[in-house]
């Protein structure tokens, strides 16, 4: 699905950023557009957690590992953060967008 980005955006999974490994990086060509990085998350069906609440944990990863570094230091201002959560059948996705000053 994100092999169709390869024109305008680097795409990058499983890499080293910050204090961790984020799941997936888009990185535009173009520093004007958003810079994306997701993190996947799978609750089991027994899983207390909502998957709400492990949303918010996600984006908490995201930014306790500072996961955004390598687009702030290409001079990408726009950020996505994204945190896509299953369970079972149930997705959940959560974002969280703002500009680097």
């Amino acid at each position: 699905m994100l092999i169709s980005l390869n024109d305008t955006h680097e795409v990058l999974s499983n890499r080293e950023s910050g204090y961790g490994r984020y799941d997936v990086k888009v990185i535009p060509k173009d520093v004007l557009k958003f810079g994306i990085v997701i993190e996947f998350k799978k609750l089991d069906p027994d899983d207390v957690e909502t998957l709400e609440e492990t949303a918010d944990a996600a984006l908490k990863q995201i930014s306790d590992k500072k996961y955004t570094t390598t687009l702030e230091s290409r001079g990408i201002e726009n950020i996505k953060e994204i945190a896509i959560v299953f369970k079972g059948k149930e997705i959940y996705i959560k974002e969280k967008s703002y500009i680097v000053i």
